[in-house]
This record gives C-alpha cells, sequence and structure tokens, in this order.
C-alpha cells in the first residue's frame, strides 16, 4: 500500500438516512469525485437525486446508477444555474438539498505564469458556481418551507496556501459565504454550512498525486467526505465549516477569538 493509499483518515459513522427518505437532492460536479460519492450516498439513504455536471458522459452514468436524473450544467453561468432548479423542480416537483460542489484546479498564479483564462474559469467555478447556485435555489428551498445547502470549500479555505493563492481566495470566499449566509438565512429555514476536506480523491489531485505519495500525505477517501456531508445535512448546524483532515473526525472548525466590531475578547 502506497501512502496516497493510505487510510489514516477517520471515517464518520454513517448517519441515520431516515431523514433523507424522499427529499430532493441536487448535486453539482456530480459525474466524479466528491460529487459523485454525495451523489450515491444521498440515494442510498432514500434520497432522489438530480446530477449536474458539464462532463454529461460522466453525469449520466452516476445518474443511472442510482435512479436518477442528470442535467448538463456550467456552474459559472447563472441562467444554467436557475435552468438546473427548474429541471429539478419539473422532475421530482421542488428542492430540499442542494450539495453546490463543483470545482476546478486553479492552473496559474499571481506571478509570470498568471492567465486571466485560467483564473476567470476557477473563479467562475469554485466562488460563482457558489454564488449563482445559492441564488438559483432559494426560492426552490423556501417554497419548500426551508432545506439545506452545502458547499464544498477547503482546507484551503481555512489556512494559507502559498503555492497556490488564487485556489485559497476562492475557497475562502467559500467558507466566508458559508459563516455570513448561515445565520442570515436562518429566519427563512434554510441551512448553509461548507464542508472542508484536505486532499481529497478528486480529479483535482490528479496531478499532484507524485508529489503526495513521495511525501507520505494520504489522499482522503471521497467517501468519508460524503458521510461528512450526509451528518452536515441531517444535522441542525448552519454557518459552520466543517475541516476534513487525515488522523482527525470531521467536525465544525472553531474561530476562537476573531476580532469583531465591539467585541475586543473575539468573536
Amino acid at each position: 500500500m502506497t501512502a496516497v493509499e493510505s487510510h489514516a483518515v477517520a471515517r464518520p459513522g454513517r448517519t441515520d438516512g431516515a431523514a433523507l427518505q424522499g427529499k430532493v437532492a441536487v448535486v453539482t460536479g456530480g459525474a466524479s469525485g466528491l460529487g459523485r460519492a454525495t451523489a450515491l450516498a444521498l440515494a442510498e439513504a432514500g434520497a432522489r437525486v438530480v446530477v449536474a455536471d458539464l462532463d454529461a458522459e460522466g453525469g449520466r452514468e452516476v445518474a443511472e446508477a442510482i435512479g436518477g436524473r442528470f442535467h448538463a450544467c456550467d456552474v459559472s453561468d447563472p441562467d444554467a444555474n436557475r435552468a438546473l432548479v427548474a429541471f429539478a423542480q419539473e422532475q421530482y416537483g421542488g428542492i430540499d438539498i442542494a450539495l453546490l460542489n463543483a470545482g476546478v484546479a486553479t492552473g496559474c498564479g499571481l506571478g509570470d505564469d498568471f492567465d486571466l483564462a485560467r483564473y476567470r474559469r476557477a473563479m467562475g467555478a469554485n466562488l460563482d458556481g457558489v454564488v449563482f447556485g445559492t441564488h438559483a435555489v432559494l426560492p426552490a428551498l423556501r417554497a419548500r418551507g426551508g432545506g439545506t445547502i452545502v458547499a464544498t470549500a477547503s482546507l484551503a479555505g481555512l489556512a494559507a496556501v502559498p503555492l497556490d493563492p488564487l485556489y485559497a481566495a476562492n475557497k475562502h470566499a467559500v467558507v466566508g459565504l458559508a459563516r455570513s449566509l448561515g445565520p442570515a438565512l436562518a429566519p427563512q429555514n434554510v441551512r448553509f454550512n461548507a464542508v472542508c476536506p484536505g486532499f481529497a480523491e478528486s480529479r483535482i489531485i490528479d496531478p499532484l498525486r507524485d508529489m503526495l505519495s513521495e511525501q507520505g500525505l494520504p489522499v482522503i477517501p471521497a467517501q468519508v467526505v460524503a458521510d461528512t456531508v450526509l451528518r452536515i445535512v441531517t444535522g441542525d448546524g448552519t454557518g459552520e465549516c466543517w475541516f476534513i483532515q487525515p488522523g482527525r473526525d470531521p467536525e465544525p472548525f472553531r474561530f476562537r477569538k476573531v476580532p469583531g466590531p465591539g467585541k475586543p475578547d473575539g468573536i
């Protein structure tokens, strides 16, 4: 077993899926990696799932495997997000859960390698996809009397990432959205949380596999992330950012002693 195949990552216990029976979930970036694993877990727990992705072949394969529906969607396009929501409502009558998971690697930095097209692509998928997805799905959740949104951020949204500051920037933005939208949406009975995995099994880490193996860094199985998302969806927290790190049980990150206006001891 190589270091990359190590199972030194705590897998949370599976949640009681009774609360998900008959619920309707939309999963963006659902054709592979974390989105695929979560779509499978949601369906296993009794949810009806709409798989959304630009990868039509992979997305249809996942949807067929779980008896769900597939819809092609570019999450960086506001109209495409609205069309996805309309499709889910047409197919299943509404939406209860949205996993805004689609994401890509940055592929450039801020020095001589800066590439505007790559930058726009990364921000479009990783940040705009969450913003536009949230904007599109909120009316559908309100129509059901409430619901839950989980956005895929990253440990890169909780810590400095000198080797990829642009990825860290958009993932920090997702963390900020989760912490802010959680309490803002609570009066509407809508919960908003983020999941923040480290190096997890997905296409994004493909260029990093050799480096991770050489440094003995384990890759988090996609199922661990999926199980964590189910814990979030079936829980009652909001505004939380759940970290997933090798050797520790996933849990909400505690933002201790953060300076705040009028709060000298932090919030």
